[in-house]
């Protein structure tokens, strides 16, 4: 009987130690690098996708999203708060291909100015942690846990599928493209054919 709860309790403690290994190796607070297959995808989308490259300031890109939309998100450092599936990073550049809606309309007043960047109109939000700038046929949206980091993600996003460098004039925006009104391929019916 002495040895029964020796035992047991040596395996629960195995058990333990096994548990808090797994656990930190699936922490979401940890950098990891974007998966091979989704810089792929980025690479081949049909409009420019910007990003900061592999590291921006000390912080890798740790995520890389494709959201029905369309839009890619590309995530840098770890998650300052929440974790899988809720995620807010410190630095974020989000490119949308709906170049018809500007983010920030609809602000109190002075809570969003205008300005030029790289050559191109931008707004400038929350005391300016978030900067929209409208460039060819996309939108892009950084957004930071502070301004000087926002400012310099602006000066410095290319696109990873097209050639671009940083500090240079960005492309002026184009006319609404009309991607707003184009349906996503997963709303298109199957066609129809004849039954047998």
């Amino acid at each position: 009987m002495a040895r029964l709860p020796r035992r047991t309790l040596a395996a629960l403690g195995i058990s333990a130690l096994c548990a808090g290994a797994l656990c930190s190796c699936a922490s979401t607070l940890q950098d990891r690098p974007i998966p091979h297959n989704e810089l792929e995808y980025m690479v081949s989308a049909a409009y420019p996708v910007y990003w900061l490259g592999a590291s921006f300031q000390g912080m890798a890109a740790s995520e890389a999203v494709h959201d029905p939309s369309d839009a890619w998100s590309v995530r840098y450092g770890n998650c300052l708060e929440g974790g899988e599936g809720n995620c807010v990073p410190p630095l974020q550049i989000v490119t949308s291909p709906d170049n018809s809606f500007l983010p920030g309309g609809a602000g109190g007043a002075g809570s969003i100015r205008s300005t030029r960047i790289r050559g191109v109109s931008a707004r400038i939000a929350q005391g300016g942690k978030t900067i929209i700038l409208a460039t060819g046929p996309v939108v892009v949206s950084i957004f930071a846990t502070n301004a000087r980091t926002a400012a310099a993600a602006a000066r410095t996003a290319v696109p990873i599928n097209q050639a671009g460098a940083v500090q240079a004039p960005l492309a002026p925006a184009l006319p609404n493209t009309g991607f707003g009104h184009t349906p996503l391929p997963a709303q298109v019916p199957a066609p129809l054919r004849e039954l047998p």
